[in-house]
């Protein structure tokens, strides 16, 4: 029985054991068959855990490399750049003594270099030597330390100057930014881009209106690559070029606005005022020719930039004051409520109750309308109101363009207010009180006046152009927005703006020009409290103005200045304070004008490369340039204008010859000649200052080398 029942337990577990065996295999194949399928599935589709295994791939061994769009440029009048791109630096210092080369050698700041280190950093930087000497020594066990805002934005120039003395650990890295080479500079109208996440933005001004535009797309190159970074034989290349930004083409003249901002400097300096605001604006087209403001800043370093942000020409409401009177005597007369013959009783006038009086209370007795707008008195401008009717008169405003804004396109823009509810309101408005204007809505009104009834928008920007095709994407020209007046009537107003200044009577005798016809209308306007229930008190609590218009028979400038709340007339009249602004730079763009038969051509530069000096210099001279041949050799090698571009006349091409080199006289040169004159001859210059050469370090006749270094000061 015992043998019986063993060999029965043999036989269930033989029978086990191949149940085992058999599940085993099955598990065995059922696994093998799912990693060749696993497998084969992966092979055909290249997909694992629903991903692209092919992209991973190529992602682990492709290289991108992203290139960098150009910020478009804004340019002047004459096609120079106003503002564009440029690199800068920032540097920082390697304190870790585990810092080595490729082959080894030590890349930190050795202590055998850090006095050699503090002198030049302190020489180019600026850096006061104890705050380096802090930095240098510092125990903290820091890898590498930055040199704070003196150690950011620096040029290529002072790079050069640092690289050049050689000192271990001194590291710089590179960031794309904004050149502005003639630093304050219609700052306000053109604006600032800054450096955010490593592109440039426009935060105020054009750079912001049009940031857009100004804006490039940056580019990419991808490639394969290998385990060790290079780049495998065969492989497909795709690439996206950059497409840079486009450039924005402004109506500002250059020499007119570097004078411009030379003469609100100088004001600024002797009267101090809260503010002061000064545009030139051709009469015919609109086109801005100069305008700037105070207080301003330069883009280029910032300085000034924390005193006021706002655009007060285009963002600023203000009271105009007597200015208003150009208005109201030129609606009085195309309304038919002017007689040239009537008089009236100055010095004070009632009106239900209230009292308006002339800056003369005890005024001049009866006089005419005429006169009454020479001496500005305020009764008899308030008479002419009168006479309109509120209806009448306010249809005028409006006519005008004031209480809306110009849509100039150049960022925020006031529209202005106007309290109107009662006669004494009515009647303040007349004389510029109780009535709030942007300066562009007043040199829009007064172009109306200057231009013989048709009323002109002013605008800055001219074109808007693709950098990359040269097509044109939008452009500005002449705008008239209205004809509030007749031409007959507009002539009048000018003639008495003109005896404003001719007359013994008139308030702007300062304003006499020797060899022009000009005529003005002066302003004092008084300045609300800061509760606004009255006005301030004081001699010099007002806004002073002053907008005048020459030739005035047919007038191709409008010039309007306002300055508010000097702290000092500085031993001047009103007049002679605001003068100091208006007359030199009216005088100027006058004869400036006068010089030129006509106006300013273009021309397309000639390639006189290989051609004799002398002839070189007659072909140019006779397209109306201006030429400069430096070296002693007779044929010309190299010209500073590429040929076939187009300039205007009177632009400077630079010729270069061989045999030995001598300085010329570059005082009255712009930033811009120099620089060409340097890539030209191969030396070193340093720029200090911005506007046009007034110093020059080589002497004109001074045998110059491509080592040679030129340190030139603008203003």
């Amino acid at each position: 029985m015992r043998i019986k029942k063993r060999q029965i337990n043999v036989k269930k577990d033989q029978r086990n054991r191949s149940y085992f065996g058999r599940a085993l295999f099955f598990i065995v194949t059922l696994v093998f068959i799912t990693f060749i399928g696993r497998f084969f599935y992966v092979a055909i589709t290249h997909t694992a855990h629903n991903k692209n295994l092919t992209k991973l791939a190529q992602a682990m061994y492709a290289e991108k490399t992203v290139i960098k769009a150009t910020r478009g440029t804004i340019y002047d009048a004459n096609n120079q750049p106003i503002a564009e791109d440029t690199t800068t630096y920032s540097i920082y210092v390697v304190l870790s003594k585990t810092a080595k080369t490729s082959d080894g050698k030590p890349d930190y700041l050795q202590d055998s270099q850090k006095t050699k280190a503090i002198n030049v950093l302190n020489k180019y930087l600026g850096i006061s030597k104890t705050t380096l000497k802090k930095l240098f020594n510092s125990s903290d066990g820091l890898y590498q330390v930055e040199l704070g805002n003196k150690g950011k934005n620096i040029s290529m120039e002072t790079k050069k100057k640092i690289e050049a003395a050689k000192i271990s650990g001194i590291k710089f890295t590179s960031s794309q930014a904004r050149l502005y080479p003639n630093g304050i500079f219609a700052s306000h109208l053109i604006g600032l881009a800054e450096n955010e996440n490593s592109s440039l933005v426009g935060v105020m001004g054009l750079e912001k209106v049009f940031n857009k535009q100004l804006t490039g797309v940056d580019g990419v190159n991808n490639s394969t690559i290998d385990s060790r970074g290079t780049t495998l034989p065969n492989s497909k290349k795709k690439s996206k070029k950059a497409k840079n930004g486009a450039n924005v083409y402004t109506t500002l003249d250059t020499r007119t606005q570097t004078y411009l901002e030379t003469l609100m400097s100088k004001a600024q300096k002797t009267y101090k005022p809260k503010s002061m605001t000064a545009v030139l604006m051709n009469a015919k087209t609109g086109e801005i020719i100069a305008a700037s403001q105070r207080p301003t800043f330069n883009p280029q370093t910032g300085s000034g930039l924390s005193a006021m942000w706002r655009n007060i020409l285009l963002e600023d409401a203000y009271e105009p004051g007597s200015i208003m009177k150009i208005l109201t005597m030129a609606a009085a007369i195309n309304s038919g409520n002017y007689n040239a013959s009537s008089t009236f009783k100055s010095g004070t006038y009632q009106i239900d109750g209230q009292t308006i009086s002339d800056w003369n209370s005890a005024g001049w007795g009866e006089i005419t309308y005429r006169e009454g707008f020479i001496r500005s008195s305020n009764v008899g401008m308030a008479k002419l109101e009168q006479a309109m009717g509120a209806k009448v008169w306010l249809k005028y405003i409006k006519k005008f363009g004031l209480l809306k804004s110009t849509n100039a396109g150049l960022g925020t823009e006031a529209s202005g207010s106007i309290e109107y509810n009662y006669p004494f309101e009515q009647a303040n408005t007349a004389f510029g009180q109780g009535i709030n204007v942007t300066v562009f809505q007043m040199l829009q009104a007064m172009s109306a006046i200057a231009n013989n009834g048709k009323m002109v928008k002013p605008y800055l920007v001219s074109k808007v152009v693709d950098s990359n095709t040269g097509k044109t994407i939008s452009s500005q020209s002449t705008k008239v927005v209205g004809t509030p007046i007749s031409s007959s009537t507009a002539k009048t107003v000018r003639s008495m703006m003109q005896d404003v200044v001719t007359s013994e009577n008139g308030t702007g005798t300062a304003y006499k020009i020797d060899g022009y016809d000009v005529g003005v209308k002066t302003g004092t306007a008084q300045i609300a409290n800061s509760s606004g229930t009255g006005y301030l008190t004081g001699e010099t609590n007002y806004l002073f103005s002053v907008a005048g218009m020459a030739p005035i028979d047919n007038p191709k400038y409008i010039l309007y200045i306002t300055m508010k709340q000097p702290k000092t007339f500085a031993n001047q009249t009103e007049g002679q304070m605001l003068a100091s602004i208006f007359n030199p730079l009216m005088k100027r763009v006058l004869e400036e004008s006068s010089d030129s038969s006509s106006e300013s051509t273009q021309v397309t530069v000639p390639d006189v490369t290989g051609t004799s000096a002398t002839k070189a210099k007659k072909t140019l001279k006779k397209s109306g340039l201006t030429v400069t041949v430096i070296g002693s050799g007779k044929t010309v090698t190299k010209q500073s204008q590429t040929a076939g571009t187009t300039i205007l006349t009177g632009e400077r091409v630079i010729l270069l010859t061989s045999g030995k080199m001598t300085m010329p006289d570059v005082t009255g040169w712009s930033r811009r000649d120099v620089s060409k004159l340097a890539s030209l001859t191969g030396i070193k210059i340093t720029v200090k200052g911005s506007g046009y050469v007034t110093k020059q370090s080589i002497a004109a006749g001074t045998t110059i080398t491509k080592n040679s270094k030129l340190t030139i000061t603008l203003s």
